[in-house]
């Protein structure tokens, strides 16, 4: 862009000023021919100047010359300095403590999103040890250890994405009251995410993609519930009768809503159902547990290697810098180490129990849980600045959804998401099945576990379902939830994911390489699942 004369656009008098911003206009505002004729001159030889600048920008041929202004932030102030009338293009910056950090135009995106580490409190049984927490007193206490931990005191990091699937209403600003019961700079950004007992990996997706773009350069992501503490609201009916109370202006009126109260209207606990189908998820698993001929005997004993995988990782201090202890707890209250196939054998099926042959017990199920867990993401310079090291790379992510009511075809199982997130994810990625190290399966059930993986392995179901020519084909379970799962520790919703996003990174940290495959099955027919790399 052709800049005027510096000296002379300074001794131009402020007529001539007027005339020269109004070089492109058609009719000129000056009273003589001298001052017309000057403007028009000056027109022309700005237009000169400017022809060589607008052919070199329509060359494709030459991107080097048709780019002038693609310079670095320091040449752009530079050439502002001294060229006042121009605008200098605007600056892109991250903040790490407080500090602005100019990010180059050469930066590549998408950056990679590391995980540098994690932290929960101990999952303990509903109405046990943590029946007085609220889930603002877990989320602050697994923050707390996980700023502690990694010395975040006073950092100001990109923000912190937490959520929880029960809430109460004073949860309504649920993570960042939480942040702020932290030593972190209140000038953290928080908010709550929730999509069911994929909460966790939603919330680290939202803030992972952000980094990848180059908007924040770390976050601090998790979840949180309590059963114990569950959101019992007033009945819909009372509620309308209060509402109407409220707005009455006679007492005819009050009397009225007063009158219209009905005893079964009084309170509204949260329902263990699917709105859709009222029937519990435990109940939904155990049609697809029929469908998929999963036996009693695979249940129980994926169970029983899950607590002592996961007995094992504590025995191993495999957890030692994972976890906050909290109200007494040092390790999840709901693992069973001396489980085995012959106790689990006596349980009676509590799900499924009108089904020909049930086979869900509450052993092979997840029991109601307690608990928080978070995770610190950053960029590759962010973990450098702050002396942490990067665990692992989160690579892919894929959420799914299945028609689990018949609304336009066949229903599928509520639980089944998963075994379509995978395969699109893996297509994505140019990885087959068997391309990983370690496998994290959410056990939200024994049963799901094993439906997922015989979906995989059926030859119909990976052509009719998933359109694919060849089924994906079997795992070696060997790399199965190596350190226990959710049948063991537990699952309070939220925060499932934080757990496993950190097992698998240090797994991956601990074997010096390779990948995690992470699912997750959640409420409404949904499934979230993603790739970690080292």
């Amino acid at each position: 862009m052709s800049q005027p004369d510096a000296p002379e656009a300074a001794n131009k008098k402020p007529e001539a000023k007027a005339e020269s911003k109004s070089d492109t206009k058609t009719e000129s505002k000056s009273d003589t021919k001298t001052e017309s004729k000057k403007a028009e001159s000056d027109k022309a030889e700005k237009k000169n100047a400017k022809m060589p600048e607008i052919e070199k920008s329509e060359k494709p041929a030459e991107p080097k010359a048709a780019k002038p202004e693609l310079k670095t932030e320091t040449k752009a102030e530079d050439q502002a300095a001294t060229t006042p009338n121009q605008v200098a293009p605007a600056k892109t910056n991250t903040t790490t403590n407080n500090k602005e950090i100019p990010m180059s135009n050469e930066t590549k995106l998408p950056r990679r999103v590391a995980i540098l580490g994690g932290n929960r409190i101990p999952f303990a049984r509903s109405n046990g040890a943590y029946a007085d927490a609220s889930n603002t007193d877990m989320l602050s206490a697994a923050l707390n250890g996980l700023v502690e931990r990694y010395e975040l005191q006073g950092e100001r990091v990109g923000e912190v994405v937490a959520g929880a699937v029960l809430k109460l209403s004073r949860d309504l600003n649920l993570t960042r009251e939480s942040a702020l019961n932290t030593a972190l700079d209140p000038q953290t950004p928080a908010y709550d995410v929730s999509q069911a007992c994929g909460t966790g990996l939603q919330a680290t997706f939202a803030s992972a993609n952000k980094i990848a773009l180059g908007i924040i350069d770390s976050a601090i992501t998790g979840g949180v519930d309590t059963t114990s503490d569950a959101p019992i609201a007033v009945g819909d009916g009372l509620r309308k009768a209060l509402i109407k109370l409220g707005a009455a202006r006679t007492n005819k009126q009050r009397l009225t809503a007063l009158t219209s109260i009905n005893p079964k209207d009084l309170i509204d606990a949260p329902q263990n159902g699917e709105p859709r189908t009222g029937l519990s998820m435990g109940e939904h698993q155990a049609i697809t547990a029929l469908e998929w001929n999963i036996s009693r005997e695979a249940q129980d004993e994926l169970a029983v290697n899950s607590h002592h995988n996961l007995a094992r990782a504590y025995e191993d201090g495999f957890f030692d810098d994972l976890i906050t202890p909290f109200k007494g707890l040092t390790r999840d209250n709901n693992l069973r180490p001396d489980s085995s196939l012959e106790k689990l054998a006596t349980l009676k099926p509590v799900f499924g129990k009108n089904n020909a042959n049930p086979t869900m017990t509450a052993a092979n199920s997840t029991p109601l849980t307690d608990g928080a867990s978070c995770i610190l993401l950053g960029t590759d310079e962010w973990a450098k600045e702050h002396g942490l090291k990067p665990l692992a790379y989160i690579a892919h992510q894929e959420t799914a959804a299945v028609d689990f009511i018949g609304k336009s075809g066949p229903k599928e199982g509520l639980l089944m998401a998963p075994a379509y997130a995978v395969p699109r994810m893996l297509e994505r990625a140019g990885l087959t099945l068997q391309d990983f190290d370690f496998y994290e399966i959410h056990e939200a059930f024994a049963s799901q576990v094993l439906s997922t993986l015989a979906a995989w392995e059926d030859e119909t179901f990976c052509k009719e379902r998933l359109g694919l020519d060849a089924p994906l084909g079997s795992i070696d379970r060997s790399k199965l939830n190596v350190n226990g799962s959710s049948l063991a520790a537990g699952h309070p919703f939220a925060a499932t994911g934080g757990r496993i996003l950190a097992t698998a990174a240090k797994l991956l940290d601990q074997k010096g390489g390779g990948r995690a495959l992470i699912s997750i099955c959640a409420a409404g027919g949904q499934g979230v699942t993603c790739i970690l790399e080292r």
